[in-house]
């Protein structure tokens, strides 16, 4: 009789010791999934304060080029007036010219043609600001006077194009490169090239093009 209540007794608290285990355990998750929880709510504010900050920033960058250029936006030219501004090069086939205006994000025009000699390939480009900030000011680091970037596979760097600030790039395996010119605080000028012998070849032709003339279009 002694024995079956023992073995009754024993059965009764392995039981309960089983529940509480289950409890504890029950627990713990619980106590897991609210940490778990309260760790991704953290990370969700953290994200979106540096969204917000990142968005700050960029407003701060546009209100500071603004002051800079103190220029205030106008509308852009008609890209067929852009257009007029790409030069006939020697020994260079050149293709129809394509172009475009745009209102959204922002107003502006953009003109584009491209030359070819033999393997080579030239891309030239005109877009008219009208003096958004928007526009401009992604482009402050690269104008900073000073501004270097090298590598093993080249090199940009800030400088004078057709005497107006702007920065070239060039990659010694690709023997491809990329001049930039501001011109008139508004307009880009962007010539692009491929299997080029080397940088020059780019200023001398961006030499071609009248940036005095393009800096006065209104």
């Amino acid at each position: 009789m002694h024995r079956f209540a023992w073995m009754a007794l024993a059965a009764t608290l392995a039981a309960a010791g089983c529940g509480n285990a289950e409890q504890k355990r029950a627990e713990e998750a619980a106590k897991a999934a609210e940490q778990a929880a309260k760790t991704a709510e953290s990370g969700a504010q953290q994200a979106a304060k540096g969204l917000e900050q990142m968005a700050k920033g960029l407003e701060a960058m546009a209100s500071s080029g603004a002051a800079a250029m103190n220029s205030q936006a106008v509308p852009p030219v008609s890209f067929r007036d852009l257009q007029t501004f790409f030069p006939e090069l020697d020994g260079w086939e050149k293709a129809k010219p394509t172009g475009e205006r745009m209102s959204v994000p922002f107003a502006f025009s953009q003109a584009e043609v491209r030359y070819s000699k033999g393997p080579a390939r030239v891309e030239m480009k005109i877009v008219d600001s009208g003096f958004n900030q928007l526009f401009l000011a992604p482009y402050a680091m690269m104008l900073q006077s000073g501004y270097e970037k090298e590598t093993e596979r080249g090199y940009e760097k800030s400088t004078l194009v057709a005497g107006q600030p702007g920065w070239e790039k060039w990659n010694t395996e690709g023997k491809d490169g990329e001049l930039n010119a501001f011109i008139g605080k508004r307009f880009l000028l962007t010539v692009e090239g491929n299997n080029i012998d080397d940088v020059k070849a780019l200023h001398e032709i961006v030499s071609k093009v009248d940036v005095g003339k393009l800096a006065a279009l209104k």
